[in-house]
């Protein structure tokens, strides 16, 4: 494990979702921090950017229990995504009390469905684990693999909670899952 003794969160048939620790830095901005993967994530993104995600998501799990992870390969210890579960994190979103899933998965881990994989764990953590009443998901309308994704996973278009941000030419729409919902898909 890059990360150390960094304590596993969740586990999938393929998949380790893990805390990350101190030592995943470099990991990550090798791996997840690429032109291709940030590609409607703003960009490859400053190392002081990325540390600054990892000490928030240790400070929410510390906080809250739950946060954004780092997901490795159960065979290999690879690190693959980053994902999670936390409140609403954009500054301008119109929902800031909610709960927002979250994913990125290395170019090369493309199209292997990993990411539905993790991401029905963390919907699945979400409502049975932290009584999410709903969770939402972020992203920009090109950014059709994704809400395509939070198709897949069941969520539903909500276009009441779409905003703007004057740093980003595209706007960022969302998607939506209720409780009731995901259990009646179980």
């Amino acid at each position: 494990m890059a990360g150390g003794m960094t304590a596993a969160v969740l586990t999938t048939q393929r998949l380790v979702l893990r805390q990350i620790g101190d030592g995943d830095l470099d990991a990550h901005m090798t791996l997840l921090n690429t032109p291709a993967v940030m590609r409607h994530l703003g960009g490859v993104q400053p190392r002081a950017v990325i540390a600054a995600k990892h000490a928030a998501a240790r400070a929410s799990f510390a906080a809250h229990g739950y946060g954004f992870m780092l997901a490795e390969e159960r065979e290999s210890r690879e690190i693959v995504a980053h994902c999670g579960l936390r409140k609403v994190a954009h500054p301008l979103a119109p929902n800031p009390q909610d709960f927002e899933i979250g994913w990125l998965v290395r170019e090369d881990r493309w199209r292997m469905g990993y990411a539905v994989e993790a991401m029905r764990a963390v919907v699945d953590w979400g409502f049975a684990v932290h009584a999410a009443p709903h969770l939402v998901a972020l992203t920009c309308q090109p950014n059709v693999g994704s809400w395509r994704l939070m198709e897949k996973l069941g969520m539903e278009r909500r276009e009441d909670l779409d905003f703007s941000d004057p740093a980003d030419p595209e706007p960022i729409i969302q998607y939506a899952i209720t409780r009731e919902e995901w259990e009646s898909q179980q």
